[in-house]
C-alpha cells in the first residue's frame, strides 16, 4: 500500500492529524464499528471520567484491529464523537499522545453529539484502516 500524506496548511500539525490520506494499492481495508469504554460483556464503564473512557476506546480499538492483523498505524480515518467536545480537548492529550506514539498519521473529524447508545458513554471512536 502506498499512502499519500496532503496538508495544505501546517495548523493541523499542532492537533496530530493530517487533512487528507491518499492510498493506493490497498490490499486490505477494515471498517470498524464504534470503539468505547465498554468491558468483555458491552457494558459501558467508567461514567464521568473522559481521560479513562478514552483510554478504554483506544484499548478497545487496539484489540480489535490486532485481531484483523492491523495496528493504528494502519489507520487512515478516525471519527470521534463525544458527548462533552470541551472535556475531550481537557484529555486530548491522552487521546493524540497514544496514536501518535503508534505513527497514526489520520483523518476524521470530531462530532458532538447529544447522546451515545449508552447514557454513560461520552466517547465513541470509529475508525477506518488500510494494508
Amino acid at each position: 500500500m502506498e499512502r499519500r500524506i496532503i496538508n495544505p496548511w501546517s495548523w493541523q500539525d499542532e492537533y496530530g492529524y493530517v487533512q487528507a490520506n491518499e492510498v493506493s494499492g490497498v490490499q486490505r481495508t477494515l471498517y470498524c464499528s464504534g470503539q468505547a469504554a465498554n468491558d468483555e460483556s458491552g457494558a459501558a464503564v467508567l461514567p464521568g471520567d473522559m481521560g479513562a473512557q478514552i483510554g478504554l476506546a483506544l484499548d478497545n480499538l487496539e484489540t480489535l484491529l490486532r485481531a484483523a492483523g492491523f495496528t493504528f498505524a494502519d489507520i487512515v480515518r478516525l471519527n470521534i464523537y463525544t458527548t462533552d467536545v470541551d472535556k475531550f480537548f481537557e484529555n486530548y492529550g491522552v487521546f493524540i499522545g497514544r496514536l501518535a506514539e503508534a505513527g497514526c498519521r489520520h483523518t476524521g473529524s470530531l462530532i458532538g453529539v447529544a447522546r451515545l447508545a449508552f447514557p454513560e458513554m461520552m466517547i465513541e471512536i470509529e475508525a477506518t484502516a488500510a494494508a
